[in-house]
Formats: C-alpha cells, sequence, structure tokens
C-alpha cells in the first residue's frame, strides 16, 4: 500500500451544527488513520457545537471571507503565488470563469485559492473539498497553482444550482467526485462527459451515536388533549425545507385531533414560519427549539412520535439529497413523513417504511399526517421497517471504506 499523504480538506464553513455528515466523515477519516488538516472558507457562526467536533484532532485555520478584511495577507499571497509555474494556467481558468459569472464571489475564489496556496501545509499531498459549487471553484484554482490534485465531494445544492458548464469543467479536472444519492449521482455522471470518475456512497451514520432505542413509544392517536401527538422535524428553515407547506398540512388537520409540533433548527425563514404560525393559529401548539446539538436532538427522536418534513424544489433548483435527520430520525425507530423530492425514495418507500406524498401538497401532506397520528400500529410497523434498511443498508463505515478505496487508488496511480 502507499505511503499515507496528508490530506488538506477545504470547506464552505467548519465548524457547523447543520453538516454532521462532514463531522462524522471527518472523525471516521482520522479513525482509519488518515492524516487530515481542515481550511474553512468560513468562521462558525453557531452557538453551539456537537460533540464530534471536539473528537477531531486535525487542525483547523481559516481563509480570508472577505478579500477586503485581509488585503495585506491577500497580496502577500498573490505575490507569492504569481511565480509558480501552474499560475498562469489558473489565472487563464479564472478570466474564462469570469466571462460566464461576473461576480465579486469569482474574485473572491481566485483570492483564496492564492491564499490557500500560499499558506499550503509542507507536509501536505493532496486536497479534498466539500460541495462542488464555491469552495470546489477554490480548490481548482488551487490545485493549477500548486499541481497537485484533488478531489470533491458533492452533496445537494451545490450541483443543483451550479450551471453545467462548471460543473463539467470540474470534473474534467478533478481526480474524482463522490457524491451522496443515487439522483446526484446520475446528474454528475452525465456532466463528467464518460470519464467516469464520479463514485455513489452514501453518507450513512455513525450508529453507535444512534443505538437502537428499546424503550416502548406510547400508543397515542391524537384522541387525549392531555396526551398529544407529538411530531418533530428537525432542520434549517430555508424555502427548500417546505416548512410552509408542513405548517399549512398541520392547520388542515381535524380539529378534534390533539397533537404538539417541534421544530430544532436556525435559519433565516424562522420569523416568516412564525408568523405563518400565528396566522394559521398554530402557535399555541409549536415549539421552535433552535439549534441544538446532536445529543439533544437524539432525545427528541426518543420523545415524539413522528417525524415530519416536506422537502420541495425551490425556484432556483435547491433541493436536498437524502437529509441526514431522516436518516437519524429513523435509526431511532420514529416513523418518517416526508415527500418524494429527490434522494429521499432512496431510503424510504411509500406504504411500506414511511408515507411520503408529492411536493407542494399540504392537503396530501395532512391526510399522510393524520392516517400515521390516528393508527399507532401503522407508526410501528413502517418504523421498524425504515430501522432494520438504515441499520443494514446506511452504516457511516461502508462510507469510509469507500474513501479509502479512492484515496489508495488515486496514491497508487502516482496521481
Amino acid at each position: 500500500m502507499p505511503s499515507m499523504k496528508k490530506i488538506v480538506v477545504l470547506l464552505k464553513g467548519y465548524p457547523r451544527l447543520s453538516e454532521t455528515f462532514i463531522a462524522q466523515e471527518l472523525l471516521g477519516l482520522e479513525r482509519a488513520g488518515f492524516d487530515l488538516e481542515l481550511v474553512a472558507m468560513r468562521r462558525p457562526t453557531d452557538k453551539k457545537r456537537h460533540p464530534i467536533h471536539d473528537e477531531i484532532q486535525a487542525p483547523v485555520w481559516y481563509l480570508p471571507e472577505y478579500l477586503h478584511e485581509e488585503p495585506l495577507r491577500v497580496l502577500r499571497a498573490l505575490t507569492k503565488v504569481r511565480r509558480m509555474p501552474g499560475f498562469s494556467a489558473a489565472l487563464a481558468a479564472f478570466w474564462k470563469d469570469l466571462k460566464r459569472d461576473v461576480s465579486r464571489n469569482r474574485f473572491r475564489r481566485f483570492g483564496q485559492a492564492a491564499v490557500l496556496v500560499a499558506e499550503w501545509p509542507k507536509d501536505a499531498g493532496w486536497l479534498h473539498v466539500h460541495f462542488i459549487h464555491t469552495p470546489a471553484s477554490v480548490a481548482r484554482y488551487a490545485a493549477m497553482m500548486n499541481g497537485l490534485s484533488w478531489t470533491v465531494s458533492a452533496h445537494a445544492k451545490d450541483i443543483w444550482t451550479s450551471p453545467d458548464w462548471e460543473l463539467q469543467e470540474k470534473l474534467a479536472d478533478a481526480d474524482w467526485a463522490v457524491t451522496c444519492t443515487r439522483v446526484g449521482f446520475d446528474q454528475l455522471t452525465t456532466l463528467s462527459r464518460g470519464r467516469n470518475n464520479v463514485h455513489l456512497s452514501y453518507h450513512g451514520l455513525d450508529l453507535d451515536r444512534f443505538p437502537h432505542f428499546t424503550a416502548e413509544r406510547p400508543a397515542r392517536d391524537g384522541s387525549d388533549p392531555a396526551d398529544p401527538i407529538r411530531i418533530v422535524s428537525v432542520g434549517r428553515a430555508v424555502k427548500k425545507k417546505g416548512y410552509d407547506v408542513l405548517l399549512q398540512a398541520l392547520a388542515r388537520l381535524p380539529r378534534e385531533i390533539a397533537w404538539n409540533f417541534t421544530h430544532i433548527g436556525g435559519g433565516d425563514e424562522l420569523p416568516r414560519l412564525k408568523q405563518l404560525a400565528e396566522t394559521l393559529g398554530l402557535s399555541g401548539r409549536i415549539t421552535w427549539k433552535g439549534a441544538l446539538d446532536q445529543k439533544d436532538v437524539l432525545q427528541h427522536y426518543r420523545d415524539s412520535d413522528l417525524f415530519a418534513l416536506a422537502c420541495r424544489i425551490t425556484a432556483d433548483g435547491d433541493r436536498d439529497g437524502l437529509p441526514n435527520v431522516m436518516v437519524e430520525a429513523a435509526s431511532q425507530g420514529l416513523p418518517v413523513v416526508s415527500t418524494t423530492v429527490s434522494g429521499i425514495v432512496e431510503l424510504f418507500t411509500d406504504q411500506e417504511n414511511s408515507l411520503l406524498v408529492e411536493p407542494e401538497q399540504p392537503a396530501a401532506l395532512a391526510f399522510a399526517l393524520e392516517k400515521m397520528i390516528r393508527d399507532p400500529e401503522l407508526r410501528r410497523r413502517l418504523a421498524t421497517k425504515a430501522e432494520e434498511r438504515v441499520r443494514r443498508d446506511f452504516d457511516h463505515q461502508n462510507s469510509i471504506r469507500d474513501l479509502d478505496r479512492l484515496f489508495t487508488a488515486s496514491w497508487s496511480r502516482g496521481s
């Protein structure tokens, strides 16, 4: 086996509460023997952090988020890298991209790439990047400058909101790409133009952190106002999560059904959603918890009767892949009601291990919620099937083995 190279992992932001799948992967790679150094394009904004972030040993440092905030650092970097043999190629690629994407962000990506290369760790020999949109632009320019190979993990929004020309050129330059849903894999494979360098690997869960929940849930059916059904949802309050549709569905439930809804997560849409809940007359039944760490989220899964999420495709093409929170919920025997968007159907099947409806259909979503609420045995049966699937096919160790194989194969080729 070839000697291990230190991998610089480029991240959009770190640490982030909403990206536990990335933290889980980083820790898994470290435990598999990989030497990592983390570089983030943005400093953390979350007030809390998951325990897993404290277990990751890799050092982390930050690029200038905005070039004007650290002009001397950027100028020193450009002065240094402009003498590198690959700088001309990187500059030519930048000008070509700028003609098709005239934006301040494009200049920022080139400046961040220069800083990354100028401050590159001397013992690092590989660049891996999470997200194929903005971070991969930085990685591509940087790799051209310093002549190193680079690889990319693509996820959801980054695939579906990027123009085809940009994805094609990144896939042409990257050693390989890995993505976490079949629908994303199919899209990137088409754009790779026969290179066959795109690989499918589901994130999965660290099942040691999400052990089987052994307690038996009460058979609530919404008939007792003193013991209402407990519905939970975990996700950022952003448009693609469809929380406005979910609130409209909750408002359509028959008045005699007793329910409470708990939302966990931050997000810019929270004020608007709270106002919508007030308008719909739901505020007294809803608890907005904000962002919580993984341990608190796990306890909410176990205390709830039903998980709901109304994922949609937004006007700009943004969408989820397979939301990790749905996999987490299923691992705890919590039944799921959601939509048929994107990678959700790669784990969940309507009537078999969940109830799924088409997106943007509050009436259909309300019908599915009511069906689940009134039938505790249906919830138990569907949740059991979903958990069996998660524990069989969505162990995160499978993804770590995939990445180990891909890195090892690249190093064996002398890339």
